[in-house]
């Protein structure tokens, strides 16, 4: 069966081409359970691969055809040759860190397969301290970056003693065949009032929508003029990491303890997003002068929302806002820069928070604009935002699988035309992980961002007395 995809899930198959991959992805790192080594952790998975069971979002693959008038689709019930979708990998001596970012960089690099559903998992072996690693990378029409990580996180568990876990890719419960059940009529008068006063709800909700659109972006129109956060920024200066770029990539991770970025964000009456920011900030401030290259305009940061409930979180597909953040990177004081961001995060949350979903993605469309149109090799009179820094929240307690605990969780994600540095954030287990993706073209080594990250949380503790 071919459904149909989103106008915002195809746009990243439309723009996707060789020197532009479109796709997510993350590092984990596990430490096998006592006695067992990662020659057991592959005999595991080996025997996931001769089950040959896949979970239903994994068999999708994207298509165009006639019934969709040349749309993109998804086909939904693909045969699936798991011995493509997972494969074995071993890094070069010594196996360290070094090594296991630059394989990690060369796989991420690669497009994924269009004929095939779209989506990788490589079991990494060779590492000297006895861990293995799990890279695992799936298109971003399929997945955002939240869902690719909950994705990743629903395989495992906070039980050590838990065994017989499916593999990643399989169905998390073995699917049975539906039930074709015919409903129970309604009991009542008020039971068969209840459908059509939804429906009415849900008429009027849309009719709000529509009504509060045009306000909706004339605001946005309106703050981005003035400087103020939102959806949209006017003043993002040019920079070495506003260019064109290439399809190699460079991949820096490195993790701190969440309580350290915590106990910031309380002594300066912030949050620990608003602290997030503010490392990046400071860090890129002294990377960019080292290669002589800090504009003397603060560089304005992308910061992905997402709009998922509860309810969404395994959902397929985007469900994302943005907002436009100062980082205050012509500032030398680091307490100077968190004030400056956290100002700008809570005037563009104020704009968002009585505007509905559907409105607020109008707004972001604004926002998003120009590196949209840099997908497509379209210019436009409005510079894009200077760096894309998400951070997407995780469990607080160690997770297993069959007992090999996740030691580290890394994210990977896109660069694009206009915007060469993704910086992308998960906390697990009480630890925040930074990663940074970046055209190879386009930058040098990241190594050295990740020490300045290190730098300015010290600098930023040291600002808030601690």
């Amino acid at each position: 069966m071919l459904l149909p995809m989103s106008p915002t899930d195809s746009m990243f198959l439309l723009g996707e081409s060789r020197d532009h991959p479109m796709h997510v992805g993350g590092l984990a790192l596990f430490e096998p359970p006592d006695g067992a080594n990662a020659r057991d952790v592959r005999a595991m998975l080996d025997a996931a691969l001769a089950r040959g069971t896949v979970a239903p979002l994994l068999r999708k693959r994207a298509r165009r055809s006639a019934t969709t008038l040349g749309q993109w689709g998804w086909d939904t019930d693909v045969a699936v040759d798991l011995d493509h979708h997972v494969r074995h990998d071993a890094l070069p001596a010594p196996g360290g860190t070094t090594q296991l970012m630059e394989l990690v960089a060369r796989l991420h690099s690669g497009l994924l397969d269009r004929s095939r559903p779209l989506w990788e998992m490589h079991l990494i072996e060779g590492l000297t301290d006895g861990r293995f690693a799990v890279y695992m990378k799936i298109h971003h029409a399929l997945a955002d970056g939240v869902s690719a990580m909950k994705l990743l996180r629903s395989a495992l568990s906070e039980d050590p003693d838990t065994t017989g876990m499916p593999a990643p890719w399989e169905p998390l419960v073995r699917e049975r065949p539906a039930l074709h059940l015919v409903p129970d009529p309604p009991t009542s008068s008020a039971g068969r009032l209840d459908l059509p006063a939804a429906a009415l709800r849900a008429a009027r909700g849309a009719a709000g929508d529509v009504a509060g659109m045009l306000p909706a972006i004339a605001a946005t129109l309106g703050r981005a003029s003035r400087g103020h956060g939102g959806p949209l920024t006017l003043s993002a200066p040019k920079s070495m990491l506003n260019v064109p770029i290439g399809g190699a990539r460079r991949f820096a991770a490195r993790s701190w303890p969440l309580e350290r970025l915590r106990l910031v964000a309380k002594f300066a009456d912030a949050t620990v997003n608003d602290v997030v920011l503010a490392m990046c900030s400071g860090a890129l401030r002294i990377y960019m002068r080292d290669q002589g290259a800090l504009p003397t305009e603060p560089l304005i940061a992308m910061v992905p929302v997402s709009l998922r409930g509860e309810r969404q979180e395994t959902k397929a597909g985007n469900e994302i806002g943005v907002l436009m953040c100062n980082l205050a990177t012509h500032l030398t004081d680091p307490a100077g820069r968190l004030d400056t961001v956290r100002a700008s995060m809570r005037e563009g949350k104020d704009a968002m928070r009585t505007r509905s979903s559907a409105q607020i993605l109008a707004m972001s469309a604004l926002g998003t604009a120009p590196l949209a149109l840099g997908m497509f090799g379209i210019g436009g009179p409005i510079r894009p935002p200077n760096v894309m820094i998400s951070n997407v929240p995780g469990p607080s307690t160690p997770l297993y699988w069959n007992g090999a605990r996740m030691s580290a969780l890394y994210p990977l994600s896109i660069p694009v035309d206009g915007q060469a540095l993704n910086i992308t954030c998960t906390s697990t287990d009480e630890q925040i992980a930074f990663g940074l993706t970046a055209c190879r073209r386009a930058l040098p080594p990241l190594a050295p961002l990740l020490d300045h990250l290190d730098d300015e949380l010290g600098d930023l503790e040291q600002a808030v007395g601690l």
